[in-house]
C-alpha cells in the first residue's frame, strides 16, 4: 500500500510540473508567435511607415487648403481668386471669354 501511495504522490507531482512547464512553454510561444508577439514588429513597423507617408501627404493637402481660406478671408480676399470663383461657380463668364478649368 505504501509503493501505491508514493507512485500518486510522484505523479500528482509530475503531473502540477508538466501542466506548469507547458504553461511556461505557451506563454513563452504567444509571445515570440503571437498577434502582438516579437515576430509581430517587422509587420508594425511597415504599417507605421505607410501611416506616415499617409500622415505627411495629408499635411500637405491641410496646409494647401489652409493657403485657400486664407486667400479668401473676407478682410483682406485676393481679388484674382475671388473673381475665379465667382465666374467659375455663377456662370458669369462673357461669351468671348476662354475658361481653362485648373483640377
Amino acid at each position: 500500500m505504501r509503493g501505491l501511495k508514493s507512485y500518486w504522490q510522484l505523479a500528482k507531482a509530475v503531473a502540477w510540473r508538466a501542466v506548469g512547464v507547458s504553461f511556461v512553454g505557451m506563454m513563452g510561444a504567444y509571445a515570440l508567435f503571437g498577434a502582438n508577439g516579437v515576430l509581430a514588429w517587422n509587420d508594425y513597423a511597415q504599417r507605421l511607415d505607410a501611416r506616415y507617408v499617409q500622415l505627411s501627404a495629408l499635411r500637405a493637402e491641410q496646409a494647401a487648403i489652409a493657403n485657400r481660406v486664407k486667400l479668401l478671408d473676407p478682410a483682406h480676399a485676393n481679388p484674382d481668386l475671388v473673381d475665379e470663383l465667382v465666374r467659375r461657380d455663377l456662370g458669369l463668364a462673357q461669351s468671348d471669354e476662354v475658361i481653362i478649368p485648373l483640377r
